[in-house]
């Protein structure tokens, strides 16, 4: 499904139906409106090919913006940038998705995205989702769909229902949370895991971790540079996510080292199935996959 050499920025993986995925890309949960803009912008004029944001991050208008800019500085065209956006939970449903989806188009400025996803698998409204899904690939209005955080259950349940599998499964990855099981079952059942949170949230207390500080020095690289090419040689693709140039420009300079068999060992010892994000348990409309 994808090679295993990581050379560069540009570097892709080769989803379920043919499409490449790049690695890396910005992601943009909780970057203010204001904020946006510039982030989306000076990101594509660095060499990212890939943003990542959603309808419930609030920014999509802005995002839409910053790609046109930074498109017309860097003298790209639109086929360059793969662009990602995600349904809001409130707006699932077969009719909602659609009428939701073009919304989401009209404010990104786009005729189409790359992938879209359903951000989080709705008790009771997944599936009927998931059909609309397949209209718009098949309408050609996305190159690849998928999902976020389905469990192996839920994602075994809606395989069952659908004509086409989805291409990816973005979900909470860091080494405090590895999920083994499921990153085997996706790689069994060939999607792609991508990593949100892969910084291990806002707070930045993973980053401080002592063994991941010890191997940042090993290499002369930062906190955040020795958990995105973990992510990397771990198989998935990540998007980190910044605002500021410095740390955007940072983060993509992870193809000068090389994490070596101890580094991995150490990090994936750090495995403590442990959530940075309050999404998961401060919603009701979660618990329970839907069989």
């Amino acid at each position: 499904m994808m090679s295993s050499e990581i050379s560069g920025i540009n570097d892709t993986t080769t989803l379920s139906n043919g499409v490449e995925m790049p690695r890396l890309g910005l992601g943009v949960w909780q970057a203010e409106p204001k904020d946006a803009v510039n982030a989306v912008s000076s990101a594509i004029q660095m060499g990212y090919p890939m943003i990542d944001t959603a309808k419930a991050y609030g920014n999509e208008q802005q995002v839409g913006e910053g790609i046109k800019q930074g498109l017309a500085a860097a003298g790209k065209k639109r086929e360059d940038l793969f662009v990602t956006t995600k349904l809001a939970n409130s707006d699932q449903g077969y009719e909602s998705t659609l009428t939701n989806f073009d919304a989401s188009l009209k404010r990104l400025g786009l005729d189409y995205v790359d992938l879209y996803l359903i951000h989080w698998p709705v008790a009771g409204k997944w599936a009927e989702t998931w059909r609309a899904f397949e209209k718009i690939y098949q309408d050609g209005k996305a190159r690849a769909i998928g999902v976020c955080n389905f469990s192996e259950q839920t994602m075994k349940s809606l395989i069952a229902l659908s004509d086409i599998t989805p291409m990816v499964d973005q979900v909470e990855f860091h080494p405090w949370l590895q999920q083994p099981s499921l990153k085997k079952y996706l790689a069994d059942t060939g999607i792609q895991q991508e990593a949100w949170s892969p910084l291990g949230g806002t707070g930045g207390s993973l980053m401080k971790e002592p063994v991941i500080q010890a191997i940042a020095k090993k290499h002369g690289k930062s906190a955040a540079q020795v958990l995105i090419r973990w992510d990397l040689q771990n198989g998935l693709v990540t998007i980190p996510k910044s605002v500021h140039p410095e740390y955007i420009k940072q983060n993509a300079n992870v193809y000068d080292f090389s994490l070596d068999d101890d580094d991995m060992k150490q990090l994936a010892a750090m495995e403590q199935n442990k959530r940075t994000s309050y999404w998961l348990t401060s919603f009701d409309w979660y618990f329970g996959d839907e069989k």
